[in-house]
């Protein structure tokens, strides 16, 4: 297993298509390196950062979703959601899942490399009071992600 932590990386150029990057408020990714990459498929990944993350933390998650931003979520199982967002695009190196509400639309985007996974945020306001949400939230996603990204990477197969 790679010693390697997740970083925070610029967000990456080669993206899908969505989301639109023009007009978002806050974008950020972090890069996990690791050889055991390809080992998984992005759904793979997505699934084992969100649906893997221990049942507290995914109760916060899902609170904050819910809750605090109004995200509309479908069914969790579902091989259409991944902790209840729905799957916008995937193909062999990357999957979106997306989220929407009146205050934000959001898009989580796995990228997965020969020797890394990187995962992109994407968030546009959709009402200024989103702002100082995600102001607050922000500090949280920044620690929260690369931790369930090397978590996720504890349990992939080996390459």
């Amino acid at each position: 297993m790679s010693t390697d932590r997740a970083r925070r990386v610029e967000v990456p150029s080669d993206l899908p298509s969505e989301p639109d990057l023009t007009d978002a408020h806050y974008t950020s990714a972090f890069e996990l390196p690791t050889p055991t990459a390809r080992s998984w498929t992005p759904e793979q990944w997505a699934r084992a950062v969100f649906e893997g993350a221990p049942l507290a933390l995914r109760g916060v998650l899902l609170t904050g979703w819910t809750a605090v931003l109004r995200l509309r979520l479908g069914p969790w199982p579902s091989p259409k959601h991944i902790l209840g967002r729905p799957i916008a695009a995937a193909d062999a190196d990357s999957i979106t899942v997306t989220a929407r509400s009146r205050l934000i639309t959001a898009y989580n985007i796995v990228l997965v490399r020969d020797a890394s996974v990187v995962w992109t945020t994407v968030v546009r306001f959709e009402r200024p009071v989103v702002r100082p949400i995600w102001g607050a939230a922000a500090p949280i996603h920044h620690l929260t992600i690369p931790w369930l990204l090397q978590r996720a990477r504890r349990d992939a197969p080996p390459a």
